[in-house]
């Protein structure tokens, strides 16, 4: 958690990009990426530095001899503004293009990176600030930059936007993801899947005697027992693929903010012809857990889809296509927990059912839970569903569970309330039980397969679930007339009274 004083210094920073004429939200973080990742560069040169000078051996370089003028420390002191801005916008930004960190190249989602700040005196006082922030504090980063995306209060143009960020960590609960797996998001926007999963891991792999608890009370876990792993972790485990250079750049941030230092982000539409080709090794049978909230919006041409996928799903619905892409990217055994809105539940075109009939009959599909409309209010009202299943295996009964309060409003506001369903989701889902959970008027209940084959594998909760109408009762007629009447004898009386006053 983020301190007041944090917080306000971030709405501050905020502020100034909206005066100084940069008010789409995108944009500002994006800007304010760009400046926080020349600071991190300039932060891990210092770092290698000092080890280099402890260890008296060569220095590993980000940036050459002739380059250390594009150094955060040295151009911060440049003035006039004037020279600072013309700096950094024709030296420091084409340097990020060729910037490589542990052997990992940034330039695929920097290569794009241009300065917007046009107002010297803007620069400046992003530059003054963003030095001040906390960017080397362990769990501050990551939660401050976490503040900036919940900024972000408009959908993309594809559909996108940001998946309220308890929704992912219930969903990575679901999922438990082990510090062995690979994990993948095949459309990652600001890659807030990939980062709760490795706070998951953190959190479920640190000693009690490794927490170490703030002077706020905050709790940050060490993640003590993942020191076998860390190759892994950095090197292997984590892929995101999207393809909106500004999310690709704000995802890659966050991860890097959030402790990997060198993200596997790649710019690739992954329901695109040339997925396999650029990165066959990921696109077929390779994860363990996906986890993805996959843009909803629009359709595609038949000529741009894999075909490997049209021959699972005949259609141009991109919901479809995503989830069918997922069970070709997961490995046999790998599991997945997947947003889908309504439709892809019940709908009754040939695709809708050919691919719940995959699910189910093909795979282990283990829950589907529904969520209510306004969860991902103020971007869009559409009612929507969590899928969770395992690619191969056998679906015997289907977990259902109706979330109907998420502990926020469900109105543009999104304020905070004391209704809240999503801890009780996870302690009913870790111990269900399909011989006891068999009451439908509960949130939770269980559905035998062959009900649903019977039902044309309609996975809507609404088929199945029971609903309990309480009985209202009501007075006799005659003793609602007796009152009525008394009501206006009582009326008249009051109407004669008064009219005597008067006269």
């Amino acid at each position: 958690m983020i301190n007041g004083k944090l917080r306000s210094q971030v709405d501050k920073l905020w502020t100034e990009f909206w005066t100084g004429g940069i008010t789409n939200p995108l944009m500002v973080i994006e800007q304010i990426s760009f400046l926080m990742f020349s600071r991190l560069l300039d932060i891990r040169e210092t770092r290698e530095e000092k080890k280099a000078k402890r260890t008296k051996s060569k220095v590993r370089r980000i940036f050459s001899d002739e380059d250390q003028k594009l150094r955060w420390s040295q151009f911060k002191r440049v003035t006039p503004s004037e020279e600072m801005l013309k700096l950094v916008r024709d030296k420091v930004f084409p340097h990020f293009k060729k910037v490589t960190v542990d052997e990992t190249k940034f330039g695929e989602y920097m290569k794009d990176a241009q300065l917007m700040i046009q107002k010297p005196s803007l620069l400046v006082s992003a530059v003054n600030m963003i030095d001040e922030l906390p960017l080397t504090e362990g769990d501050t980063k990551g939660d401050l930059y976490e503040y900036l995306l919940g900024k972000l209060t408009t959908a993309g143009i594809n559909g996108q936007f940001r998946t309220p960020r308890h929704i992912i960590r219930k969903m990575v609960e679901i999922v438990e993801p082990k510090p062995e797996d690979t994990v993948a998001d095949p459309a990652c926007g600001t890659a807030g899947f990939l980062v709760s999963v490795m706070e998951y891991l953190m959190e479920a792999n640190t000693s009690p005697k490794a927490i170490i608890t703030d002077d706020e009370g905050n709790r940050h876990y060490t993640g003590d027992k993942l020191v076998p792993y860390m190759d892994h972790i950095q090197n292997h485990m984590f892929n995101g693929f999207d393809f909106d250079a500004t999310m690709l750049r704000i995802a890659s941030m966050n991860l890097l903010l959030h402790g990997l230092d060198a993200p596997d982000i790649h710019y690739q539409d992954t329901l695109s012809n040339n997925f396999p080709e650029r990165f066959p090794e990921f696109a077929s049978d390779y994860y363990d857990v996906i986890l993805a909230n996959p843009p909803f919006k629009g359709s595609l041409d038949y000529d741009d889809v894999h075909p490997s996928l049209l021959s699972r799903v005949k259609t141009k619905k991109t919901e479809l296509l995503f989830v069918t892409l997922i069970l070709r990217m997961l490995k046999m055994g790998g599991r997945s927990a997947t947003i889908v809105p309504d439709g892809v539940l019940f709908g009754s075109s040939k695709a809708h059912l050919a691919l719940r009939k995959a699910l189910v009959d093909e795979n282990q599909l283990e829950a589907v839970i529904s969520l209510p409309s306004g969860v991902f209010k103020p971007y869009a009202g559409v009612s929507t569903g969590i899928i969770v299943f395992t690619k191969g295996g056998r679906t015997d009964n289907v977990f259902y569970y109706d979330v109907q309060a998420d502990g926020y409003s469900l109105d543009d506001k999104r304020d905070k309330t004391e209704e809240n369903d999503l801890p009780e989701l996870i302690d009913r889902w870790k111990a269900r039980d399909s011989k006891t959970n068999t009451d439908r008027t509960s949130k939770a209940f269980f559905v035998p397969v062959q009900e649903i084959r019977e039902n044309k594998y309609d996975l809507s909760i609404n088929r199945y679930k029971e609903i309990v109408y309480e009985e209202e009762e009501f007075d006799p007629p005659k003793d609602i007339l007796t009152r009525m009447k008394k009501l206006e004898t009582e009326v008249m009386k009051d109407m004669e009274e008064l009219e005597g006053m008067l006269g």
